[in-house]
């Protein structure tokens, strides 16, 4: 008896199976001969094109569907129709979306998958191909639109998409929209591009690195920072080196490897390196104002080495081309509040730094022991007020930086202006607390 019950459960499995598979066969021819009324009278048949659609949705639930050249064909026709009904229908003006996220993907996908089918027959094998040069070029306009809303993961799909679909067109000696030698090298380079801003990394670098192989003599600037991004963001730093030194050899002229260049500098603190750089930069683009500041910036942490190494000459340089560059700043954008601080930062830090030598000082109540005391204090106060000026400007254009706030406030303490500090410093614990400040103190 249970020997019984078992052999009966096995059978009822197996009929289940069986119905299963069938019920997916079913499913998709059915949904094909709803695909045949619709093009029979598309006016009159509208239903039925959503009555296939419904259809092939469902079908492809079941494994024997996916392993059907006919299944997988009449799923690339449902798709690739409604695309072109959406078309006419956007043409006409009656629609303005497409039904679908990409209905050009999912036919080629099926069309793809018709062509893997191991006993694919070769009229089904012309279908299939014949579909996939019909929304090839319908992937790319899909991949676009996007790309151009951001949506980088979609757009490198579809383009990755209408990629595959020219290697299958060509394999088989048929026409594809990317036959054309510069179509298809800008059509990777969009690709890639897509890959990398979907931080799809090893995608986009693969794609750049197949245009910078076929050809390295006329490879591109972008290809080049394409490569040493895309490296960099696999932490492949030593790589990402190779292709950016490569780049400013090959292509010594284009600002952006120029910029890629100056970042990598500006990340390993090469200071050196950078004011070359920065300055080849601003040749480029001399009212990039925020060239200026960097290179400002720089010049700024070289006096501060040199100072703190006791170089006297070279710190007093790096002081002056500091003050010189945050000052061509300013004059390039007068309400640019970064340059305005930077420079009242410089006479601060340097007065900073002189009152630790002023406390490091010995006791000592000689006449000159106190001349050399009260010299180097009256030297410290007036870089602090050299400082302020350049505060209260900063202030005026961004009452809510945070150094600024801190400067002033504790400016007004050295000087003893009781209010003034108050003031800054209930602004200060203002933007601590996560608040914000309507209106700046100073004005201009």
């Amino acid at each position: 008896m249970k020997k019984t019950l078992v052999a009966l459960a096995a059978l009822l499995c197996s009929i289940s199976i069986a119905n299963a598979q069938e019920e997916g066969a079913k499913l998709a021819k059915s949904a094909g001969k709803a695909l045949t009324s619709y093009n029979i009278d598309p006016s009159n048949n509208g239903d039925k094109l959503a009555e296939a659609k419904s259809k092939i949705d469902e079908a492809f639930k079941f494994e024997d569907a996916k392993a059907s050249a006919t299944a997988c064909i009449t799923r690339g026709d449902i798709y690739s129709t409604i695309l072109t009904n959406d078309d006419t229908q956007i043409m006409l003006k009656k629609k303005t979306t497409y039904s679908g996220d990409n209905d050009a993907l999912v036919a080629f996908e099926a069309y793809k998958m018709a062509l893997a089918v191991p006993d694919v027959k070769k009229y089904q094998k012309g279908d299939a191909l014949k579909g996939i040069a019909a929304v090839q070029a319908s992937m790319i306009n899909i991949g676009v639109a996007k790309f151009d809303k951001a949506e980088y993961d979609k757009a490198y799909n579809a383009f990755n998409g209408a990629l595959l679909s020219h290697d299958i067109l060509i394999t088989d000696g048929k026409k594809s929209v990317l036959d054309d030698k510069s179509k298809l090298s800008n059509q990777v380079y969009i690709t890639a591009l897509a890959a990398g801003l979907a931080n799809k990394n090893e995608e986009a670098l693969k794609l750049y690195e197949s245009i910078y192989k076929a050809d390295k003599d006329t490879t591109k600037a972008e290809i080049y920072s394409g490569m040493y991004r895309a490296k960099l963001a696999l932490k492949d730093t030593v790589g990402a080196e190779v292709y950016l030194k490569a780049g400013r050899k090959a292509r010594p002229e284009d600002a952006s490897l120029l910029f890629d260049e100056i970042n990598s500098f500006l990340a390993k603190g090469k200071l050196d390196e950078l004011t070359g750089s920065l300055k080849a930069a601003i040749a480029k683009e001399p009212k990039n104002v925020s060239l200026y500041v960097t290179l400002g910036n720089v010049y700024d942490n070289l006096y501060q080495r040199e100072i703190t190494a006791k170089n006297e000459a070279k710190s007093k340089e790096y002081f002056e081309l500091a003050t010189k560059y945050y000052s061509e700043a300013s004059t390039l954008d007068p309400k640019n509040a970064t340059a305005v601080y930077s420079t009242g930062a410089l006479y601060y830090n340097k007065a900073a730094l002189l009152t630790q030598e002023l406390n490091a000082m010995p006791e000592d109540f000689s006449n000159a022991g106190m001349k050399k005391y009260n010299a180097l204090k009256d030297q410290i106060n007036a870089l602090f007020d050299q400082a302020l000026p350049y505060f209260k400007k900063a202030e005026s254009l961004d009452p809510n930086d945070l150094n600024t706030l801190i400067a002033l406030s504790e400016i007004f303490a050295r000087k003893e202006e009781l209010e003034l500090m108050k003031e800054f410093k209930t602004r200060l614990e203002t933007i601590k607390g996560g608040g914000k400040i309507n209106a700046p103190y100073f004005k201009g």
